[in-house]
């Protein structure tokens, strides 16, 4: 019995090592057309949510041991997908739009950060006043986009990048 174990942990073992050798696309496409926001809202987005919706993914060492990696860069590409705050200005105000009304229900379902998130990175998680603060913002942003008039918050946003 005793040698059929090691055998099976030693065949674990290299399999672990062999599964590290399948490559996991880690990278961070150029920023095209980032979302123009007010300094609180973007220190929010930087700290909970560029992880997997922006361009500007910062990498854990942890993401670089399989099979962790494959869901982390699985989350990440399927963040970006549904939401990507580096390539805003490639969308239409239709899709714009939709993308705000998204996001005001993930917030206000509690949805985001992904709790399997969280475990790493409790430092993401959302405040309700952040919450608060982030639905507002997309409310504001959602209403300028439909009436076709900026914001007041988008005022401010060119005041600061400028």
């Amino acid at each position: 019995m005793g040698k059929v174990v090691k055998m099976a942990l030693l065949g674990l073992l290299v399999l672990f090592l062999l599964i590290q050798l399948i490559p996991v696309d880690r990278s961070n496409p150029p920023v095209q057309g980032a979302i123009q926001v007010p300094e609180d809202v973007m220190t929010i987005l930087r700290t909970s949510c560029y992880d997997c919706h922006s361009n500007e993914t910062r990498w854990p060492w942890y993401s670089r041991i399989a099979p962790i990696s494959w869901l982390i860069a699985e989350h990440v590409q399927d963040g970006r997908k549904h939401l990507n705050f580096s390539t805003w200005e490639q969308y239409d105000a239709k899709k714009k739009v939709h993308k705000m009304e998204d996001l005001i229900d993930v917030l206000k379902e509690g949805e985001m950060p992904l709790p399997s998130y969280l475990i790493m990175h409790s430092e993401t998680r959302l405040t309700p006043e952040k919450t608060e603060r982030l639905i507002q913002w997309a409310q504001q942003l959602r209403q300028s986009l439909v009436t076709g008039s900026p914001s007041t918050e988008e005022h401010e946003a060119d005041e600061h990048s400028n």
